[in-house]
């Protein structure tokens, strides 16, 4: 009920060019050091938003707090991106990769014989498919 009432009030209701939200497309052409330079102010701006909430701030101050605590996000998110990429990227010519660069399919597909391990005979296999070879009859049509 209490949400509701500062709904009422005009809590929530900012118009959202007052807000500085934070797009993901324009955080991924960034470089590494601007992100963490973007993130590390954000994360001021947070501070001295729950500052501002202790002391009895500005509606406007207190709504603002859920944009920015979302933008940190969104720059967190960038980064893991990036950083996931580049990983991908390293390990990509190399035969053993991480467990979480591999492909993941389901349990069955990753277990089962590669196109190879299914061409291999066996001895035995090879001698009976030499001696027995497949008889072709004249009279079949």
């Amino acid at each position: 009920k209490q949400w509701y009432q500062r709904r009422v009030r005009g809590f929530f209701s900012l118009s959202p060019s007052k807000m500085a939200k934070v797009k993901a497309k324009d955080l991924r052409g960034k470089n590494k050091e601007d992100l963490l330079k973007q993130l590390e102010e954000l994360k001021n701006e947070l501070q001295t938003l729950r500052v501002a909430k202790v002391t009895g701030g500005a509606a406007a101050k207190l709504a603002k707090i859920y944009t920015v605590r979302k933008s940190v996000a969104r720059v967190h998110t960038v980064i893991n991106q990036k950083q996931k990429e580049n990983l991908r990227r390293f390990y990509r010519q190399r035969s053993h990769k991480p467990k979480d660069l591999r492909l993941k399919k389901t349990r069955a597909m990753r277990r089962a014989l590669t196109p190879y391990e299914r061409s291999i005979k066996s001895v035995k296999e090879q001698r009976k498919s030499r001696v027995y070879t497949i008889r072709k009859l004249a009279n079949k049509k």
